[in-house]
């Protein structure tokens, strides 16, 4: 009864995910664009997924310690199988290899964007050796939101901007369609940094008596 309570049907969706990721990863940094396509079909399946797991596990009760611990793990190894495939492919120095209105994408972002995850993670763990838990907030989940938007902006504009130069695709249409992408990769990024910075320091402040207090 115990194993069947922790591996119930949230915590085998986070588990499917996490498997996912490195076939992610392998896929964004291949040179098809099938595969690429793929790798944008298999991000918004997991993210999905995200969403899903979390419904379920509220709605019928399944919220394990298990899950607690599985679900921010995959969330972020999901950023790492993305992001790093980023940065690699943006450095590459092809015609279509940089981040739309970023150029390469810079290892600054990665280092906020990572740093941030680490500090919480360590700052959450600080937290609960005082007995203090530190739930997700808002602005953490809108951090997340415009990160997977960027995300799954770039993994569909990589093999997309491939395939229009490869036909010497024009007009108004893809004028507009390329145009609008590269304006929301470039400017969910742009949040996603932001609301990164402002994320921790919500936390900080939320909990700064976690930080001042004795032990």
């Amino acid at each position: 009864m115990l194993v069947s309570r922790r591996l119930n049907l949230p915590n085998v969706i986070t588990i499917v995910r996490i498997a996912t990721c490195p076939v992610i990863f392998w896929l964004a940094v291949a040179p098809g664009t099938g595969e690429r396509f793929a790798a944008f079909g298999l991000f918004v399946a997991a993210a999905l997924s995200d969403i899903w797991d979390g419904y379920l596990a509220r709605r019928y009760d399944l919220i394990t310690d298990l899950g607690k611990l599985l679900d921010p793990f995959a969330d972020k190894l999901l950023l790492v199988v993305t992001l790093v495939p980023f940065y690699l492919i943006s450095h590459r120095g092809g015609p279509f290899d940089a981040v739309p209105w970023w150029g390469p994408l810079p290892l600054w972002v990665l280092a906020v964007i990572f740093g941030r995850e680490l500090f919480i993670t360590l700052f959450r763990s600080y937290a609960v050796r005082r007995g203090v838990v530190i739930a997700a907030g808002a602005s953490g989940k809108r951090k997340t939101m415009f990160q997977m938007f960027f995300i799954g902006g770039l993994l569909l504009w990589y093999p997309l901007v491939a395939i229009g130069a490869e036909r010497a695709w024009s007009g108004w249409f893809w004028s507009f369609l390329s145009t609008g992408l590269e304006i929301w990769i470039a400017v969910n990024l742009a949040l996603a940094i932001f609301l990164t910075v402002v994320s921790m320091i919500v936390y900080l402040w939320s909990y700064r008596s976690v930080v001042v207090s004795q032990s």
